[in-house]
């Protein structure tokens, strides 16, 4: 099982992915591991967009004072939504969702952490780049593949979600180049066709095999990965 250090964030975590990942990291890690499980409603099926500023600063505040100078080990930006619709048939409003969510999402909670990521970077002993030491780990998905989307488009168009997709493997990319003199590690994780509500029924593998190998890759990660589009099983994935 992965080693995330001692304080570990994910977002969406109410369902799917998100929700398989808390279950496997509270059942395998230790009873020292501070482990931030969140979404926009806990109590309700679509509490995954994690874009309201106010909260997100709340959120950095509260997790700011758990975790102290250690900081934060690991962030991982799972929350999504998946609009669907062509190049055709999309409107503004189809797309400004995918992005609110799949882009400026990640994006905020990103900067509004990054203290907290520093810290534990200037904490930890730990020589090189890791998910123990500081990391921030952005689910994407095989859609936001430039090179991949003349072979999947006529099975799942779903545009909207793969333009953001692609914006926000370009936000981790540029990330990852400004923020590897600091220690803090950025990479990109295709969690494969996963059985979820999102995935849909005909998905290729359920939620425990994704989270558990992704789970793998992450530690595995080093500074040789910072920026990398991966999949579950540590492969990488064309950009």
């Amino acid at each position: 099982m992965a080693d995330v250090g001692h304080s570990v964030l994910i977002t969406g975590a109410n369902r799917g992915l998100g929700l398989e990942m808390v279950r496997q990291l509270a059942d395998s890690s230790t009873p020292s591991l501070s482990l931030f499980a969140c979404c926009r409603d806990p109590d309700g099926p679509r509490g995954t967009m994690f874009t309201d500023l106010c909260s997100i600063k709340r959120c950095a505040q509260q997790v700011g004072s758990r975790v102290g100078p250690r900081g934060l080990n690991l962030l991982v930006n799972n929350a999504a939504v998946l609009p669907h619709g062509t190049a055709q048939s999309s409107d503004p409003e189809l797309m400004l969702a995918a992005f609110n969510t799949n882009v400026l999402g990640p994006m905020n909670l990103t900067q509004e952490l990054l203290p907290l990521l520093r810290a534990a970077a200037r904490a930890s002993s730990t020589v090189g780049m890791s998910c123990r030491k500081a990391a921030v780990l952005n689910i994407s998905s095989l859609g936001g593949s430039i090179a991949a989307t003349p072979d999947s488009y006529a099975m799942a168009s779903m545009m909207p979600y793969r333009v953001s997709k692609a914006a926000l493997n370009m936000l981790t990319t540029c990330s990852a180049v400004e923020l590897q003199q600091e220690g803090i590690l950025l990479v990109l994780l295709h969690p494969g066709w996963v059985r979820t509500d999102m995935g849909g029924e005909e998905g290729d593998i359920d939620s425990p095999e994704s989270v558990k190998g992704m789970l793998s890759v992450m530690d595995s990660l080093t500074e040789k990965h910072s920026g990398a589009f991966l999949d579950y099983k540590g492969e990488s994935v064309p950009w």
